[in-house]
């Protein structure tokens, strides 16, 4: 099994406490949005005439441009990645059409979750509140297919902003009505999860995935998997 690279935060009396919410981001942690997104990548690129372009590649360049558009004054998710497709062309000295992004947001209701998802959130669900997190519109959330309905939903067009800026977490607080010590956030975007809710005090396990090194300049997460099931055992059931 996958063990955490990082030990739980120590703080006084913290050990004692159980959080009463668990957080989840949704693009990357339950669905597989890269690998579900790559079709409709070399479609953008097939499109543009630039078969030869890796599509994973574009669609890191182009990730990173959506993160960047999230620190600036609030647009709706769809304007920020139709921006980001023009500045990606731009990138790799194409000429294209950022309204093939269209091609990408079609794509939503396929993306497929995890593996490990369905049966660690209903195991957890019997015993906390849940909540998704999420740096997307709500119309694209929608048709996400998450397996099961949670507790709260926080979206940036509810947010009216994003993760990095600490927006989309407040929002979280606020409407969860917890304190900062008693949510426990789950996320798989070292720049978004860490960047955006280690600032404000929020315990954070990153699930990371993809075996990816923890930049110099994040924010180290309180614990860090390989998937969603070593959240059973850092919360492990207790006999009453």
């Amino acid at each position: 099994m996958w063990r955490p690279a990082t030990q739980p935060a120590r703080l006084p009396g913290r050990s004692e406490l159980t959080p009463s919410l668990l957080s989840f981001d949704v693009y990357g942690t339950l669905v597989d949005v890269r690998g579900g997104s790559r079709e409709a990548f070399g479609a953008i690129l097939r499109e543009t005439g630039a078969s030869r372009i890796d599509a994973l590649e574009f669609w890191e360049h182009w990730e990173a441009a959506n993160i960047r558009g999230y620190w600036q004054a609030y647009r709706p998710y769809r304007e920020i990645c139709r921006a980001s497709l023009d500045e990606t062309f731009r990138h790799f000295g194409l000429h294209g059409d950022p309204g093939l992004i269209r091609l990408y947001f079609d794509a939503f209701p396929a993306f497929p979750r995890f593996p490990d998802v369905d049966e660690v959130l209903d195991r957890l669900a019997r015993r906390f509140r849940l909540a998704v997190v999420s740096n997307i519109d709500d119309d694209l959330l929608a048709v996400t297919d998450l397996g099961r309905r949670f507790d709260l939903v926080c979206t940036a067009e509810r947010a009216r902003g994003y993760k990095p800026d600490g927006t989309l977490f407040r929002c979280l607080l606020e409407r969860g009505g917890v304190e900062t010590m008693r949510l426990l956030h789950c996320g798989q975007s070292q720049r978004t999860d860490m960047v955006g809710a280690k600032p404000l005090g929020i315990t954070v396990a990153w699930i990371n995935r993809r075996r990816l090194p923890l930049a110099a300049d994040v924010p180290k997460p309180d614990h860090e998997f390989r998937d969603l099931r070593p959240l059973l055992e850092l919360l492990p059931e207790r006999p009453d």
